[in-house]
């Protein structure tokens, strides 16, 4: 008899049957001599739309709704039903005896295999395969530590309740919206709050009142020049609002030239490594430094985790490693690149010391932080992008072992008539894990200080220095920045500051969950809330639109707090505990989404296009609208079932020549123009010319390398010495 194994994915599916030495078949599953690997496509099995329930359904009519079937069906997806019959055959063998399920580690992993059994009545025999890595050595070791499948069942009810829960609300509310508005108005438990959290930042924006602040600096008259910042004599701080009294100050200052140093304080400091990588961290790293979307570093992880195996899996919501893992680390390090040889040599050539900044078991759910697996990689191999998440993810995970950055802080008073002026200087005394970033600071972010670092000269307390000038400084104070990719990932993360209630309970379980959405899911969170054209980017900035706006007038009020996925996930986690029955919270989901819709039903406000134009739908002649999508400006129709969409401007990562902005493509065939807000714009085809003619990236790049192979072969090659004297003056 055989085992049948089911992986996620066709490459995590074809690296276990090469493990299990299974070598025939195809066309969907491998075969050896004990196991049959066969693979989903993420998932085969979904929940049925509500068309599966009546033909009524095929319309979106308010009488209908709410939609409460008794027990929610499920179909198999249509794009992977071929797959899925493969599957199906598989499970149905006589001589498959057993079940392994090797599917993603985590609830939806579980949810993903669950739903093949049950939609095939499968109730063969199950282990469960949990691995963080698909190299060779993880396989086999997860293989000689299989878990018995009944570990998992709650796991699996958590999913699945949580699935049912949203589709409950999700499809009753987007419904019921659209119909009473006559609007694709989508609606759910992680969107809606989103776009919620941006409108509360721009209504921040909005009502923020700049004021401005003064203060004074005095510029020394010494061999090493630096700049002294007053500071308030009894708040300590640098920023006063009373222009009349800074400018009382100078005066009396007058033409003092003469300071006094009141009292030099030093201090060794340290800073130790960032913590590793989760997903969301990665992603914002990936975005504030390449502006890669958090989609987009995902899909690259996916590459560096499937087909290159140099990372470890990516959908990981922690920043730490189990114990477990701790004897591997020589080994992960050792598979670093070739560029970080030096590194792995000076981290290895002593025993590794970990800490629990780095490995703390109750800290690790599902996965433990992104690192590098066994497995070592052809750099070469990389393309451009993958080489820069790599980087970033082999950069945080070989600094963590080394020491921190030390450095001597001097803070400076001194004393110009009567008043106290400041500065602070840094002297490094060891470079620790900034050698890894090669001097330049790491990705954490500095505190913003109205007294900025500089190099000062060596001053006792009592010595006196020349004052060459005294100013009166000015500022404003800023608003709170706009939502770009990765400070949305920070707040869909952490949602407690956007909460409504006072419950620290909620606020912790956010925080214990991942907040609103998971690290799988919220780029695809953020994609659709664009398509939807629920918010925009305006350069790198995240906007709600007028669309979004009114949905947040409309939605009811419950579903637009982080609030409601803080309740349920104290729930579901009580059902993956065995705690509480899955049944009991669904009847409570099924109570709660009859009283939004009755809610929606009985609203009285009014849902008005304000982006019409005067163009018509070439399909169904109705006025079209006038939407910015993530990746352009384009002209939809109003009318939700015929959603005619054209293209007016594709946005583009080509520069203007003249003020070095991105440019858009606008137009049509002949019509096609590069235009800059700046007014600058030229023919496409005039674009393409001028684009062609100038060497790529990469060429310049191979350029590069070649000159540098030239000049090293030139200067080791015997002819060196000779051309030397060559090049040498005539005596």
């Amino acid at each position: 008899m055989k085992t049948l194994v089911i992986a996620e994915k066709p490459s995590v599916g074809k690296d276990i049957a090469r493990v299990l030495n299974c070598k025939s078949g195809g066309g969907g599953f491998m075969e050896g001599g004990q196991y049959v690997v066969t693979w989903a496509l993420g998932h085969l099995v979904t929940l049925a739309d509500p068309e599966a329930y009546g033909e009524k359904y095929k319309t979106w009519n308010l009488n209908d709704l709410p939609i409460m079937p008794e027990k929610l069906q499920l179909v198999v997806i249509p794009q992977s039903a071929k797959q899925y019959s493969v599957v199906k055959g598989q499970l149905a063998r006589g001589d498959v005896a057993n079940i392994i399920i090797a599917t993603d580690a985590g609830r939806e992993g579980e949810l993903v295999a669950r739903w093949i059994l049950e939609k095939t009545k499968c109730a063969k025999p199950i282990r469960r395969l949990w691995i963080s890595s698909v190299t060779d050595k993880a396989i086999r070791e997860g293989f000689q530590n299989l878990k018995d499948g009944g570990q998992y069942v709650n796991l699996f009810h958590s999913a699945r309740a949580r699935a049912e829960a949203d589709w409950l609300v999700g499809i009753n509310a987007t419904r019921c919206l659209t119909a009473k508005f006559n609007s694709q108005l989508s609606c759910g438990r992680v969107q809606t709050p989103t776009v919620a959290i941006i409108a509360k930042r721009e209504e921040e924006i909005r009502s923020f009142t700049p004021q401005k602040f003064y203060g004074l600096s005095a510029v020394t008259d010494m061999a090493k020049t630096f700049t002294l910042t007053w500071t308030d004599g009894k708040t300590g701080g640098a920023r006063c609002f009373d222009q009349a009294r800074i400018a009382g100050l100078l005066a009396g200052l007058g033409m003092q030239r003469e300071g006094v140093v009141a009292e030099v304080t030093q201090s060794t400091k340290k800073k130790y490594p960032p913590q590793l990588y989760d997903l969301t961290e990665l992603q914002r790293d990936a975005n504030k430094r390449y502006g890669f979307s958090p989609k987009e570093t995902l899909s690259i992880m996916q590459k560096l985790y499937e087909q290159h195996k140099t990372l470890t899996y990516p959908r990981t919501d922690s920043r730490f490693l189990t114990s477990d893992i701790v004897p591997t680390l020589p080994e992960r390090i050792r598979a670093a690149a070739k560029p970080y040889a030096k590194m792995r040599a000076d981290i290895l050539r002593q025993p590794l010391k970990t800490n629990g900044n780095i490995v703390d078991d109750s800290k690790v759910g599902d996965h433990h932080a992104i690192i590098l697996t066994e497995q070592s990689v052809d750099y070469a191999a990389l393309s451009d992008k993958e080489r820069k998440i790599y980087d970033l993810v082999t950069a945080r995970f070989l600094s963590v072992f080394y020491p921190p950055f030390e450095y001597e802080q001097t803070a400076l008073k001194v004393k110009i008539g009567g008043e106290i002026f400041v500065a602070r200087g840094k002297v490094t005394l060891a470079k620790g894990y900034m050698e890894v970033y090669q001097g330049a600071d790491s990705e954490e972010e500095e505190e913003e200080s109205a007294v900025q670092e500089q190099t000062l000269p060596k001053l006792r307390a009592g010595d006196k220095m020349a004052i060459r000038q005294i100013k009166m400084t000015e500022g404003r104070t800023s608003p709170p920045a706009p939502f770009n990719e990765a400070s949305l990932l920070s707040a869909m993360e952490n949602p407690a500051p956007y909460l409504d209630s006072r419950d620290k309970s909620i606020a912790e379980t956010l925080g214990r969950t991942g907040g609103l959405g998971t690290v799988a899911t919220r780029a695809d969170v953020m994609e659709k809330l664009f398509s939807s054209f629920l918010i925009e980017k305006k350069g790198k900035d995240i906007f709600t639109t007028s669309k979004g706006r009114q949905l947040l007038k409309l939605a009811p009020s419950d579903l637009k707090s982080p609030e409601m996925t803080g309740v349920w996930e104290q729930k579901l986690s009580k059902i993956s505990e065995g705690r509480l029955d899955k049944t009991a919270f669904l009847r409570e989901i099924r109570t709660y989404t009859a009283s939004i819709i009755q809610e929606i039903k009985s609203s009285q406000e009014v849902f008005r296009h304000d982006n019409l134009t005067s163009t018509r739908c070439a399909n169904c002649g109705k006025f079209m609208l006038e939407v910015a999508g993530k990746k352009g400006k384009m002209l939809v129709c109003q009318d939700r079932e015929c959603n005619t969409r054209v293209n007016l401007s594709i946005s583009t990562r080509a520069r203007c020549p003249k003020c070095q902005k991105f440019m858009e493509l606008t137009g049509d065939g002949d019509h096609k123009e590069m235009r800059c807000s700046c007014g600058f714009s030229e023919k496409y085809a005039v674009f393409l010319e001028r684009r062609n003619s100038q060497p790529s990236k990469k060429e310049v790049q191979a350029y590069m390398v070649k000159q540098s192979r030239d000049e090293h072969d030139i200067k080791s090659s015997p002819f060196a010495a000779l051309k030397e004297l060559l090049n040498e003056p005539q005596k």
